[in-house]
């Protein structure tokens, strides 16, 4: 049996919250948008105040508990310590298939950007193995190439809302005001579980709980301000897109920020596919380390194959686990259709969280409002059922091929807990 070693303390605050920026400020921010357009017109504006809202929550959630738990794998080590090993199990379970299948879509949307036609899957597959090299390196490495891509991501994005903005509107923004309840409840729900997505890297602070130093103090502030940031990102961004293209011209572009660029300023549209490739370069490199150490601690309880569990003796990361994740990721690139990978994702990640508050809720010493909590687990469930019915199904579909594997461990394997 593999012996698992702790991993090394060396995050500090800044650190922190630059993984998490880097997680969130990804590719949804060149993406996202236009499915939420499609699902609810120019309500996708109350769409994304919803799902910064559910985030929040779910950030407070995981802040109070990261603080009581400072070890690798989020909501999965925190579900096992406060509801039991099943609970833990299906964050966990969640969160590693959903955000594999992130993983390929965020390699995919980097190549979309740079890659000569015909060679986008061997460049995704390509940009994979290169950052698992840098997050086998060590956590360090990942830390410093994070905060170059977002600030240079950040750069970009500010410039883009400058060029838009320096044109008149060309849309009626009265007529946007009175149209934004136009698509009904459902459809502002299902886009703010479609933008949900978007908001789901600060996990990735959590689920590096070991690595960061003061974890009780570290881990709430970094979230915290990670999610404040990019909800004021999202929210500039959303409400240019709506002033210069209107919800028909967002729903109709699959790169609305570029397609909202004045004609004037042609130069940003080579510097925004820049950015759009840097940003699927961070989102890919932060989830590749949160998933690493969320099935390093899988594997910690048996819940994965104990080898996983292995730690580099020299560079102090779970090497095998982030190894496999690669091949993985890369296989799918090969064989799958990701256009619902959005969907797919928001499915494992919203379960993921609703698990979260029900931990945070059921601990007995609080650091913020309990209620909080209830009305975070409740959108998460509100969240999912408003989801495209084949992001539901395929959820289902992969917790119920999770949940009979581990029964299948249960059964034939000694358990660990």
């Amino acid at each position: 049996m593999t012996v698992s070693a702790p991993l090394a303390r060396k995050l500090g605050t800044a650190d922190a919250v630059f993984i998490g920026l880097g997680s969130m400020i990804g590719a949804g921010v060149f993406a996202a948008f236009t499915p939420a357009a499609q699902a609810a017109g120019s309500g996708l504006l109350i769409g994304l105040l919803v799902a910064a809202a559910v985030a929040a929550c779910n950030a407070l959630a995981s802040a109070q508990l990261a603080a009581t738990y400072p070890t690798s794998g989020g909501t999965y080590a925190y579900g096992r310590a406060q509801l039991g090993p099943w609970w833990g199990f299906l964050a966990g379970w969640s969160f590693v298939i959903g955000k594999t299948a992130s993983c390929a879509a965020m390699a995919l949307t980097f190549a979309s950007y740079v890659a000569p036609a015909g060679w986008e899957r061997p460049v995704a597959i390509a940009a994979v193995a290169t950052l698992a090299a840098v997050n086998y390196r060590g956590v360090t490495r990942t830390a410093r190439l994070t905060r170059v891509i977002v600030v240079l991501v950040l750069a970009v994005i500010a410039a883009a809302l400058v060029a838009i903005g320096s044109s008149s509107p060309s849309v009626d923004v009265g007529f946007l005001q009175s149209h934004l309840l136009a698509e009904g409840p459902y459809g502002i729900l299902q886009s703010a579980g479609l933008l949900f997505f978007a908001f789901a890297g600060y996990a990735r602070v959590a689920t590096m709980g070991e690595e960061v130093r003061d974890p009780a103090r570290t881990i709430p502030r970094a979230i915290i301000i990670a999610l404040i940031i990019t909800v004021a990102v999202y929210l500039a961004i959303a409400i240019a897109l709506l002033v210069a293209l209107g919800p028909e011209g967002i729903a109709s572009s699959g790169t609305p920020l570029r397609a909202a660029v004045p004609d004037g300023w042609a130069w940003m549209v080579p510097v925004l596919s820049v950015g759009a490739a840097l940003a699927s370069l961070g989102a890919l490199l932060a989830l590749i380390a949160g998933i690493g150490r969320t099935t390093l601690a899988m594997a910690r309880e048996d819940d994965l194959p104990r080898w996983l569990s292995a730690v580099h003796p020299r560079f102090a990361v779970p090497h095998r686990a982030e190894v496999v994740l690669a091949v993985v990721v890369s296989l799918v690139i090969l064989i799958a259709d990701l256009r619902g990978a959005i969907g797919f994702s928001s499915f494992g990640v919203l379960l993921y969280y609703l698990i979260a508050n029900l931990s945070a809720f059921s601990q007995g010493r609080a650091l913020y409002p309990r209620a909080l909590f209830v009305i975070g687990a409740g959108m998460c469930v509100v969240l999912v059922a408003t989801l495209p019915w084949t992001s539901i199904a395929g959820g289902v579909a992969v917790v119920a091929v999770g949940v009979g594997y581990r029964a299948l461990r249960l059964r034939f394997r000694k358990p660990v807990a």
